[in-house]
């Protein structure tokens, strides 16, 4: 049985950044189990994984238009340092903050000043190519 909308799936991934750096991986741990086509993994690697079958492994490079998208110079923001709750002023401390439009996003402190902290809400990889490597555990 292959890949295909609404099969759930189980694979076994490393991924590695441009760099050779591994940035996650589950080998040895639990499989990641999706339904394919639910949105529910990023679209590039979803669409490389079609018409794999239960044992196939393959090497996906998924560009970051695929993935977590182009690095945003706009979701890097100057904030008082009096909007951040003392506990977190720390830098790489991740804080979550409330946007406009009532979504919650997800940043992470990259500087710290005597008035004011930068904040990175883009996702930590965002701009970046990915690479995995893949083995597929199951397809029902």
């Amino acid at each position: 049985m292959s890949i295909t909308t609404g099969k759930m799936v189980s694979i076994e991934y490393t991924l590695t950044l441009d760099n050779g750096d591994v940035a996650d991986t589950n080998v040895g741990g639990d499989p990641l189990a999706f339904e394919c086509g639910a949105g529910q993994i990023i679209p590039g690697l979803e669409k490389e994984l079609e018409g794999l079958a239960e044992g196939d492994m393959k090497q996906v490079t998924v560009v970051p238009e695929e993935a977590y998208g182009a690095y945003v110079d706009e979701a890097v923001m100057d904030v008082p340092k009096s909007n951040v709750p003392e506990e977190g002023l720390s830098v790489g401390a991740y804080l979550q903050a409330q946007g406009e439009d009532g979504q919650i996003l997800n940043g992470v402190i990259t500087e710290i000043g005597d008035e004011n902290v930068i904040i990175d809400f883009n996702h930590p990889l965002a701009g970046k190519t990915l690479t995995f490597d893949v083995k597929v555990l199951g397809v029902e």
